[in-house]
């Protein structure tokens, strides 16, 4: 088992082990997923936004540009 310190200011350092086999190395982004109660998934963000491409399936209607741009503006206005 891999254990690692939080200091003071909320930061740690990854064990290199665990560096090792997620192939994390310095600069690389990492996430922290909440899985339930006290426990998390930590995993390299390092995909790229291709990857995300069919996640989550076809829209059920198409939105056009004019409707997008409508939500925007509705939502920085503060409107609901």
């Amino acid at each position: 088992m891999s254990v690692a310190t939080v200091t003071s200011k909320g930061q740690i350092t990854i064990p290199s082990d665990v560096r090792k086999a997620l192939s994390v190395t310095a600069g690389d982004r990492v996430e922290f997923v909440s899985l339930e109660s006290g426990k998390f998934l930590f995993v390299l963000a390092k995909r790229p936004v291709t990857d995300l491409k069919g996640l989550f399936g076809k829209p059920a209607k198409a939105v056009t540009i004019e409707e997008m741009n409508g939500a925007i503006a509705a939502k920085g206005a503060g409107g609901e």
